[in-house]
């Protein structure tokens, strides 16, 4: 039997490639990189702007997560590498992982076995310092807002309705709702506050949408931080803050370049959630990589209802992105745990369970063909534990639909496992298509709402709590009612109740909460029992990470 390694020692003991050669792949050259170290560089995004965007967009994405795991990354990174392998120029455009899933329940998200990207450690971990800037810029804002109201407050700011929450890239229930400023007039002015995680901050998301820093600039001067007590929104603009928070991100825009194991370019940047942001790399590492690839392969976190959703009608209107095709990922093992099999039972052969798990990856695939007007193909990402009979159920299913399904076996061969699944995205790619949205640029906050929940997640309708209907007016009123929508719901399910596996019908989201995130250019609406601040498992995956005296570091996935 074959000596079983964990994904971080396979890192480890990859002979990576200087920054430079990988970039020579695609043509940079090392005036046009700032490095970190050997192995990491900024791109110079500057150098970068006036050449036109050319390569094939391919988006990952996968059906709702499960226990079992779907591979999303590893896929991306195989397919990736498979692209190359095949003779082509690809390029990756994935996210940065953020430290509070890390450290949480789970776990890294630099790909895994033999589809990686590294350094696999430094990716996990601060990396280049992102985050950091952006928690920064963050609370740099909510220290001028509350400093504001300290020395007088002279936009009449109401301290009862600030929105703008301090954040910490940290799963940190204990900070979800606190009191701060006691102590006395020097210490502040008492009030509610709390922390949201850093990749739900409003700055991550303009971050990640701007197309270039003065872009950036222009986005976070709009963002609402508090209203006043006549129920006017307050900017950061009104608070002068916008140009040191520019200043503070002016290095962090840039996208970062790495490698893959095979030593494919990947472009790591930015981090949004998907349950509760919009879940996709930034715009700038997506656009650098298609003006230096022959195909980019991208993509966008959790299931297609949530990742492939915001990627397509939020990302890709703002970026004017037209994806040539996309990769739905599943695992037989993730389908029979919809069916209704405990993860204890998954390795058993159940055609029953996988029949009627099934219809929740083809929603997913009806929705990409019929709802986007994009070809797709299905990625099986291989276990061992898979029979032939069940795979070919999976793929008599989707051949039903006339939708192909390719074996993917990266996370055990890299890019040679992925080949098959090269083929036939190369093959989509060529095919004609109409790209289009789920809802109509400009529509109304009600109006996208229920094409999102009815058209993506087969709902029969919308409803809103009192709360939310309050807000939507307010919304309304202040001139933010046709914005694109941002949907915070729970990844597991299709509805807004996480315990609602497959392809559930006869059910109606409510909508809990409504909040303009102005810089974004969205509105975000909560569903369900969604949180901006996670909290740690009984067991965190800290527990099991550290490091010896040589720093070499283990644990991590």
């Amino acid at each position: 039997m074959a000596e079983y390694k964990t994904d971080i020692e396979i890192a480890q003991e990859a002979e990576m490639w200087p920054i430079t050669r990988v970039a020579e792949a695609v043509g940079l050259t090392d005036e046009q990189l700032e490095h970190y170290g050997t192995y990491k560089a900024k791109a110079d995004i500057h150098a970068l702007r006036d050449l036109p965007r050319k390569a094939k967009l391919v988006l990952v994405t996968a059906i709702n997560p499960t226990p079992a795991g779907e591979g999303k990354t590893t896929t991306s990174v195989g397919l990736a590498d498979a692209l190359t392998r095949l003779g082509k120029k690809a390029v990756l455009a994935l996210r940065e992982p953020s430290l509070g899933p890390v450290f949480g329940i789970k776990g890294g998200a630099a790909g895994g076995g033999y589809a990686q990207v590294v350094p696999m450690e430094d990716i996990n971990l601060h990396f280049t310092g992102d985050f950091h800037a952006i928690g920064a810029a963050n609370n740099l804002l909510a220290a001028m807002l509350d400093n504001h109201i300290q020395q007088g407050n002279a936009l009449g700011i109401d301290p009862k309705q600030i929105v703008w929450k301090r954040a910490v890239d940290m799963n940190d229930r204990q900070l979800r709702h606190i009191v701060d400023g006691l102590g006395g007039k020097a210490q502040g002015v008492p009030r509610e506050d709390g922390f949201d995680i850093t990749v739900a901050s409003e700055v991550m998301a303009a971050f990640c949408l701007a197309s270039g820093l003065m872009d950036l600039k222009a986005r976070l001067g709009r963002m609402v931080v508090a209203y006043t007590y006549g129920g006017e929104p307050v900017t950061a603009s009104d608070l002068h803050a916008e140009g040191a928070m520019a200043a503070l991100l002016k290095d962090a825009i840039k996208p970062n370049l790495v490698q893959t194991l095979e030593h494919t370019p990947a472009f790591v940047h930015g981090g949004p959630f998907a349950n509760i942001a919009h879940g996709c790399n930034s715009v700038q590492a997506t656009d650098t990589a298609l003006k230096l690839g022959d195909y980019v392969v991208t993509e966008a976190g959790f299931g297609a209802d949530l990742g492939a959703e915001k990627f397509l009608d939020i990302k890709c209107r703002m970026a004017g992105l037209d994806p040539d095709a996309v990769v739905i990922v599943a695992t037989v093992r993730a389908l029979k745990y919809n069916g209704g099999v405990p993860k204890a039972e998954l390795t058993s052969e159940n055609l029953e369970a996988l029949e009627a798990g099934i219809p929740n990856l083809l929603r997913h695939v009806s929705n990409i063909r019929d709802v986007y007007g994009l070809p797709c193909v299905v990625a099986i990402n291989a276990f061992p534990t898979d029979t032939p009979a069940e795979l070919a159920l999976v793929e008599r299913k989707c051949q039903e639909l006339g939708v192909n399904v390719a074996l993917s076996e990266v996370w055990a061969k890299g890019g040679e496992g992925g080949e098959a699944l090269a083929e036939e995205v190369m093959r989509l790619c060529e095919e004609p298509h109409e790209f289009r949205y789920s809802y109509e640029t400009g529509s109304s906050i009600e109006d996208a709402l229920d094409a999102i929940a009815t058209k993506i997640y087969h709902a029969d309708g919308v409803g809103y709590t009192p709360a939310a209907k309050r807000q939507l007016a307010q919304l309304k009123a202040n001139g933010f009612g046709n914005l694109p929508v941002c949907v915070a719901k729970t990844q597991y399910s299709f509805t807004d109740d996480q315990h609602k596996l497959g392809a559930p019908e006869g059910f109606r989201i409510t909508v809990r909460n409504l909040r303009v995130s102005a810089g974004a250019g969205f509105v975000v609406a909560l569903t369900g029992d969604i949180m901006t601040m996670p909290g740690l498992p009984k067991t965190p995956a800290a527990e099991r990470i550290d490091v010896d005296e040589n720093g070499v570091i283990t644990g991590l996935f």
